[in-house]
């Protein structure tokens, strides 16, 4: 045998062991990849929003002075509830020296002028009694002359209350702020010594004290236009508040403003729903201005067929949506889906799958040997 030919043969020989050798050791050290599955499964699914928002009272009522003047006695705290009527503030009336001089000089006006009727009426007075002039002359200088008493009076008041801040002319010089309402005093923005503005056409005064009802709360919070459309008067509200953890209050959507208002490049609905406030102890005691999350269902199904959404794929030119469905080892076929209700997480099947089907998690890869 010719010796090229022979080394040529244990080249072939040699160079099919190698190859025999690496196909051999590849086979063994590469796993197959396979994809995970998952199968869908019947629960119940709920379609709910998220509201964020804070709990405030239903009517707030400011209480503000008639006359203006310095906060002299502050007698209630904020928190502390009160009836109607009930003294809340005491105030020192500093009267207006322009407005004081108009008066006095008024009062002066009035004295002059009843001295000059009381002259008259004493003079006719005895002529009339002579039968000198007649009852009809008598009756209308009488009527002058009390008519000047009681302008006198009039001024004198009007001057009191300019200095006192009272027709009786009180020792104290005080004028009294009570409460209209009965409610909880949420807040007293002024202190001893503060100076206040009368309310009046042109201003609207300073306020001394907040009243509300703390047993009529509403949530007040805000949807986006995406979601709004989807909400209708007395829809129920689940509220939980931030302060309060452990506790949920039931609520019926009572508002939906018309018209939206424009927060960073989005357009926000405000919303607001009645709060059923029961008495409660201090430690779960609602308060004006809590931060709430209202919770609205906006759609629900019980015991369906569903699936993770994380699971779907979707077509690029329909953008319908579809699963891969096991048919093999590491084969699978494509189903069209027809979904329902969706919680964001778990999606309603219709048709397209059944609960025995193995899906494959497009997105999740598992090694295999060839040993296992």
């Amino acid at each position: 045998m010719n010796k090229y030919v022979k080394y040529g043969l244990i080249g072939v020989v040699v160079i099919g062991i190698l190859a025999a050798v690496v196909y051999f050791l590849k086979q063994n050290s590469t796993p197959v990849e396979l994809y995970k599955t998952e199968t869908a499964e019947r629960k119940d699914i709920v379609n709910k929003v998220i509201v964020t928002g804070k709990v405030i009272p239903e009517d707030e009522i400011n209480i503000k002075p008639q006359i203006s003047g310095i906060i002299d006695k502050i007698l209630l705290e904020e928190g502390v509830r009160v009836q109607s009527g009930d003294l809340i503030a005491v105030i020192k009336v500093v009267p207006n020296e322009q407005s004081m001089n108009q008066a006095a000089g008024r009062v002066r006006n009035a004295e002059l002028a009843l001295s000059n009727a009381k002259l008259e009426y004493d003079r006719n007075k005895t002529l009339f009694e002579k039968g000198v002039i007649s009852n009809q002359d008598f009756n209308n200088l009488k009527l002058t002359y009390e008519q000047a008493l009681q302008e006198l009076k009039n001024a004198q008041a009007d001057y009191q209350i300019i200095r006192k801040g009272s027709a009786g002319g009180s020792a104290s010089a005080n004028t009294n702020i009570r409460a209209t309402v009965s409610g909880t005093i949420l807040e007293i923005p002024v202190k001893e010594g503060d100076q206040v503005i009368q309310s009046n056409n042109f201003n609207e005064g300073t306020t001394i004290a907040t009243i509300a009802d703390m047993s009529k709360m509403i949530f007040e919070g805000e949807v986006d236009e995406a979601e709004v459309g989807k909400l209708h008067v007395g829809m129920p509200l689940e509220i939980s508040l931030g302060a309060l953890e452990a506790q949920k209050f039931d609520a019926n959507l009572k508002f939906i403003a018309p018209k939206g208002v424009e927060e960073e490049g989005a357009v926000q609905f405000k919303i607001e729903g009645d709060l059923a406030v029961k008495d409660t102890d201090s430690t779960s005691y609602v308060r004006a201005g809590y931060s709430a999350n209202a919770s609205i269902v906006l759609e629900e199904k019980k015991d369906v067929l569903s699936l993770k959404e994380a699971l779907l794929q979707f077509d690029k030119e329909t953008e319908k949506p579809y699963v891969e469905v096991e048919v093999g080892e590491n084969e699978f076929e494509r189903r069209d889906l027809e979904l329902g209700v969706s919680d964001g997480i778990d999606v309603e099947i219709v048709s397209g799958i059944g609960e025995d089907d193995k899906i494959k998690v497009w997105n999740k890869l598992e090694k295999k040997s060839d040993e296992d």
